[in-house]
């Protein structure tokens, strides 16, 4: 078995590459080429254990990774989001390797971002936006600047110190992508007139008013995975030209972003566009016009997990990375 660290995959992987894995995933998901259960949570008083399976005929492999939210972390200098994959092979049922799940579920969940921007986002955009300072932050603002090369990025956060920490990190890590990147207390502001948004924070209530999304803006709700999760304000949809997502299945079975609009009835199922991977079919439309709203909600699915998994294994195996334990 092979033992993959934070280092050893980012040796390896890059976020180009985590982009177009996740697009391959998505195409492949929607053509049936995965089993996909959808995850099973269990509610703990400290926070949330999650449990993604998935297995591929095609790739000849399945994959199970243990992802567990909680929110206390920080406070104890850890990862709000941390856990582990492990990667299967799919002939003999030998676990192949055991990875950084806190890492990969960053990488390949910023990477479904990045997918969304590259796809539907404006070719002219220049400003980004970010909210929220946690675990998958950096990853989600390294996607969002492979998406378009951006002139400016804004970051808000509850605190506005950290959010200032995160931004000096930012400009340190990411600083060759040419992009000024701007700590914003408020966070109305920071997407105000904004072309590119990611929303990845566990709010129970809207981060940012709808008004003021300008525009021909991109947005990616990423971080309401339950149904009292609530980041993305519902005025949005009075709005949006379209609404894509990772799976439709997978949000209607959890997010509160969309859920609880559906039941206030702010939201119909007929303004639901389709999965992303239907567009990349061709099955469904894309931007039809630079003015139009378009919304991404994204809650991950098991196949992003074992697709990420398989690419960053054979990069590793070809490479000698890793440690091999017998």
């Amino acid at each position: 078995m092979l033992l993959l660290n934070k280092e050893d995959i980012k040796s390896v992987f890059t976020m180009c590459d985590a982009i177009a894995a996740d697009k391959e995933c998505y195409r492949m998901f929607s053509e049936g080429k995965f089993d996909v259960p959808l995850r099973a949570v269990i509610n703990g008083s400290n926070g949330n254990f999650l449990f993604m399976p998935a297995y591929s005929e095609e790739m000849c492999a399945a994959g199970l990774k243990i992802v567990n939210i909680m929110p206390g972390n920080p406070k104890k200098g850890l990862p709000s989001s941390i856990g582990q994959v492990l990667l299967i092979d799919g002939e003999t049922g030998e676990v192949k390797a055991l990875m950084d799940g806190t890492y990969v579920t960053a990488l390949r969940t910023a990477a479904a971002s990045g997918a969304a921007f590259d796809l539907f986002g404006r070719k002219d955009a220049e400003i980004g936006a970010l909210i929220g300072t946690g675990s998958q932050a950096m990853c989600q603002l390294e996607a969002m600047l492979c998406g378009r090369q951006l002139k400016e990025v804004r970051v808000a956060a509850r605190n506005y110190e950290k959010t200032k920490t995160f931004v000096s990190q930012a400009r340190a890590e990411l600083g060759s992508y040419g992009a000024d990147i701007i700590a914003c207390a408020d966070t109305n502001e920071t997407v105000d007139g904004a072309d590119l948004i990611t929303l990845v924070t566990v709010s129970g209530t809207p981060v940012c008013s709808a008004e003021y999304f300008r525009p021909g803006c991109t947005i990616s709700a990423v971080g309401a995975y339950t149904y009292d999760m609530q980041e993305l304000d519902p005025g949005v949809f009075s709005k949006c030209g379209k609404i894509y997502f990772d799976s439709v299945d997978a949000v209607l079975s959890e997010s509160g972003d969309i859920l609880r609009p559906l039941d206030e009835g702010t939201l119909s199922k007929d303004q639901f566009t389709g999965d992303i991977g239907d567009y990349l079919l061709g099955k469904i439309p894309g931007r039809e016009s630079e003015d139009e709203i378009i919304v991404f909600e994204n809650v991950g699915i098991g196949a992003l997990d074992l697709m990420t998994a398989v690419r960053i294994y054979d990069k590793a195996v070809r490479l000698g990375i890793g440690l091999n334990w017998n």
